[in-house]
């Protein structure tokens, strides 16, 4: 699905950007507890990118399937929960927004369980 390799190359395109200007840009300006949350985003918000990329050529391989739909939806929202919120906490250090992490984890964990029903009822 032509909408899915957009969004995954871009979101390569981001992460590979913001990790960067994690290791150049923010070296020495935040606490190392805080680049490292930082690179934690940067390495699910990567892994994910390519997870939307290999859902669309899925797409090429069995075609249109709800559960692939849902799964390229799943981790684009898991990457703007989870990574986004580290991003957010890195920088500003709130604590409190770490609260969301989870809920970003929780829909990368959906997303490659729908990946898996469509590869066993499709492939």
């Amino acid at each position: 699905m032509k909408v899915f390799i957009i969004i995954g190359a871009i979101n390569a395109m981001i992460a590979v950007g913001l990790g960067a200007f994690g290791a150049h840009g923010l070296e020495g300006r935040i606490p190392e507890k805080y680049l490292q949350t930082w690179e934690t985003g940067v390495k699910y918000h990567m892994y994910h990118a390519l997870g939307i990329l290999a859902v669309a050529l899925l797409f090429d391989k069995i075609g249109s399937v709800a559960s692939l739909t849902a799964a390229g939806w799943l981790m684009f929202v898991g990457i703007v929960l989870f990574s986004g919120s580290l991003y957010v906490l890195s920088l500003t250090q709130i604590s409190v927004l770490g609260a969301i992490t989870p809920l970003g984890g929780l829909s990368f964990i959906i997303a490659w369980v729908l990946v898996v029903v469509a590869a066993v009822k499709f492939l």
